[in-house]
């Protein structure tokens, strides 16, 4: 029996959904996860979503969709997950491409249950910003997800949508989804992540290691991304709520508008218009400036005194903990040393290492 998830979001909520799927159905069910190929630009310097034609290696699964398997390749100097992904988790990775719009991946999620005849179909997102409106201060990357709501909502078969983690992409709070989140179908717990442990080593999505943090028992405060927008880790962060999918979308401006969309750049104008912004014009500023970044070998005395500084100033704030991505950009390092950085943070203080985050002790070392 087949289990198709879609990950609203690409990235980390195809991790999460691996997650989810051995929480919910276990062993008995293969698991189908469909998901974007857009990885974070420390990741994929390329910005915006990959479509097939950026790969090499990719099977064709239906006239409109690719699995990605192990063997698959991103051509360079495009990056992506999911070739290790799939190496490393028992699922079938699909790629959605959205570079038809909202048509296509209607057209392409249409023809993958057509093909797999899955037993059921989730749509997942970590954190809720899929119930945005689209004009809140925080939200910052809503396309995505508001692409693969709509295509859901015309797929003529029953989906459900799933939140898990509200508030912890840190994008909309939890209080302002609240009205929308249906009951709890899962309460994740620290058994839940063992399918993804190793997963959460090298795999730099937030979201998604602050919900297994949180199944496994971290709460807080913790800062992300580089901003270092501050998450509320709390007894609720490991929640997996049903959400009605008409009310998303009826909540969704932005998913609404782009029903008929035939291109990604269509759906990009749309997003701009209705958000103010196009997140993959975001990507594309970053990608430019992270270009004119000269490389730098990683000094360990040097770095631990920038992290002092760092971590004492979070105090400040009032955080508990961060991620490895804040780390690496608040120290004004490249993506690229992300894991070097951790390396050395982890083998030069272990106990501060609270799997997937770093742990700012109350306390100076």
């Amino acid at each position: 029996m087949t289990r198709l998830i879609v990950a609203a979001g690409g990235g980390g909520d195809a991790v999460a959904a691996a997650m989810l799927h051995a929480a919910l159905y276990g062993d008995e069910h293969q698991a189908v996860i469909l998901t974007y190929a857009w990885d974070r630009l420390l990741i994929d310097p390329l910005p915006g979503p990959r479509r097939p034609a950026d790969f090499t290696g990719l099977e064709r699964l239906t006239p409109y969709v690719w699995s990605v398997p192990a063997q698959a390749r991103p051509i360079e100097p495009a990056g992506s997950t999911l070739p290790r992904l799939a190496a490393e988790l028992p699922a079938t990775f699909a790629l959605l491409d959205p570079h038809q719009g909202a048509v296509g991946l209607t057209r392409q999620l249409e023809s993958l249950v057509d093909h797999v005849q899955p037993a059921s179909i989730d749509l997942l997102d970590v954190g809720g910003d899929i119930l945005a409106q689209g004009d809140e201060p925080t939200l910052k990357s809503p396309l995505a997800d508001a692409l693969a709501l709509t295509a859901c909502c015309q797929l003529n078969a029953p989906v459900r949508l799933l939140v898990a983690g509200p508030g912890l992409d840190g994008e909309l709070a939890p209080e302002a989804m609240t009205s929308a989140l249906g009951p709890v179908v899962r309460m994740l717990t620290a058994g839940d992540t063992a399918a993804i442990r190793g997963i959460l080593e090298w795999h730099p999505s937030e979201a998604t290691g602050l919900l297994a943090a949180t199944a496994r028992g971290v709460r807080g405060t913790c800062e992300i991304r580089d901003a270092g927008l501050p998450v509320l880790l709390t007894d609720e962060s490991p929640a997996v709520h049903e959400v009605d999918l008409d009310d998303a979308l009826s909540r969704n401006q932005l998913a609404r508008a782009i029903m008929s969309t035939a291109g990604l750049d269509e759906a990009e104008a749309h997003s701009r218009e209705l958000c103010g912004y196009s997140e993959i014009d975001y990507e594309r500023n970053k990608a430019l400036w992270l270009n004119e970044q000269q490389p730098t070998n990683l000094d360990p005395a040097a770095i631990l005194a920038q992290l002092a500084q760092f971590e004492a100033e979070a105090r400040t704030r009032g955080a508990t903990h961060t991620t490895f991505r804040r780390i690496t950009e608040a120290l004004s390092l490249s993506g690229a040393k992300r894991d070097e950085l951790r390396q050395l943070l982890i083998a030069s203080r272990p106990k501060q290492y609270e799997a997937p985050l770093w742990r700012i002790d109350a306390n100076e070392s």
